[in-house]
């Protein structure tokens, strides 16, 4: 993976105080992966633009760029698990991007079921084991997509949020700009209150900059986008990569720009009520305190997703009317388990799926994807012993990057591409 390593790991355990903690009933028990070609038949696992599962909703729109290059994931029932779902956002960036955010969608829980069964414990693991495993299975994707032999991804990445809900607990990895944002209810005040779970890796946040920086990759914004911070190599002003981390982007994985997941635990209690995970699309133009707000007054769990999507692209056209629109890709995960009782034509309980090789996907076109600002937990209420532990786990996600008020919270929006172009190599040149 080049000559570049994260400090420390490139993981961060953070654990929220709460009910809950490792059950005893998983001790001993093994996931069953199935093969790959055996993916479209499982039941559990939706992937469509427009789904939903016992737990969990998901919609996606294309936006006006092109291609849709997100991609979605819930599988209920992980490994023959009932009380397992692993849920993930998956952003495309660079000429193949929506192909790298499929692969990625399909072969990274296989890698993490490999990297837990390597482990020999089971499910019954320690926070600590969780992130070895999350670390293994991002590490094992990434190599998967350098030596896959027809998917080009020198160019082209994909970012990679997921989350791992295992009884009581949330095991979280995250690269890239893709977020995960939890919904609590506020004793006090009787709302919801929005909790960021993940950190938004980009090229500005301190660590990951010195780490670019270390590894001869540079770090600079353009002069008319000054807000949105970039990776360039070091002998040409290519690619821009707005992201410190992604899967793929192989021209840049000598100079600074890795794989290595961030990892987040959360430990739930009772008035942690869903998840929501989401492409940079939404985070562009909603806060997380908004988003939190239109899923929880969603008449219909199993639309949620939708009116979420639906709600972005509204402030896209109010806020932004002369730009282009964003992919928005969302997952709504209901910790309680429950979904509506009605069902409709549009969505089924068990897969969901589209065969990529033999039915046309309806978003097909061609473009790249825009960067993000970072938008951190919103907090307008603190009062119970939860939302100050809310408060407090949210707080140490952030600790050690966000080091002054400026970077946590600008108030501009980035409506970029993740990358400017791409590398123009000579023959005199080497990439590493």
């Amino acid at each position: 993976m080049g000559n570049c390593v994260a400090s420390g790991g490139g993981t961060t355990a953070v654990t929220a105080a709460g009910a809950g903690g490792e059950d005893g009933r998983r001790r001993g028990r093994r996931w069953k992966a199935p093969r790959e070609e055996q993916l479209g038949s499982v039941p559990g696992r939706i992937f469509s633009n427009d789904g939903r599962s016992r737990t969990a909703a998901m919609f996606t729109q294309q936006g006006r760029k092109g291609i849709n290059q997100d991609a979605m994931l819930v599988w209920d029932g992980i490994g023959g698990e009932e009380d397992v779902v692993l849920c993930g956002v998956f952003d495309g960036h660079g000429p193949h991007g929506h192909l790298v955010a499929r692969r990625v969608r399909d072969a990274l829980p296989l890698r993490l079921m490999s990297a837990v069964r390597a482990s020999k414990a089971g499910l019954d693991m320690p926070a600590a084991a969780w992130r070895k495993a999350f670390a293994r299975a991002y590490k094992a994707m990434d190599k998967d997509l350098r030596s896959h032999a027809t998917l080009d991804c020198f160019c082209s990445g994909s970012t990679a949020v997921t989350v791992l809900k295992l009884g009581s607990d949330l095991y979280m990895a995250n690269i890239g700009d893709s977020r995960a944002v939890l919904g609590s209810r506020d004793g006090a005040a009787g709302g919801m209150v929005a909790v960021q779970l993940t950190v938004d890796l980009k090229p500005d946040v301190p660590s990951e900059a010195e780490r670019i920086k270390k590894c001869r990759g540079r770090v600079f914004a353009l002069q008319d986008e000054p807000e949105v911070p970039r990776v360039w190599l070091p002998f040409d002003d290519a690619p821009g990569l707005a992201m410190a981390r992604a899967f793929g982007d192989f021209c840049l994985k000598d100079y600074g720009v890795i794989s290595v997941p961030e990892f987040f635990h959360w430990s739930l209690t009772e008035k942690d009520q869903f998840v929501i995970l989401a492409s940079d699309g939404v985070w562009d133009v909603l806060s997380n305190q908004e988003a939190v707000d239109i899923v929880s007054s969603s008449p219909s769990r199993s639309k949620a997703a939708k009116s979420l999507v639906e709600a972005a692209n509204r402030e896209w056209k109010t806020k932004y009317p002369t730009s282009k629109i964003d992919d928005c890709a969302v997952v709504c995960l209901y910790l309680d388990g429950k979904m509506d009782h009605e069902r409709d034509s549009t969505a089924s309980m068990d897969n969901i799926s589209i065969d990529e090789g033999s039915v046309a996907d309806p978003n097909d076109a061609q473009d790249q994807e825009p960067a993000l600002t970072r938008n951190f937990t919103v907090r307008t209420v603190a009062g119970s012993a939860h939302e100050k532990v809310l408060a407090g786990a949210a707080d140490a996600v952030v600790a050690g990057a966000a080091h002054d008020q400026n970077w946590s919270g600008l108030d501009g929006v980035t409506r970029v591409n993740s990358l400017v172009q791409l590398p123009r190599f000579s023959e005199e040149k080497a990439i590493g």
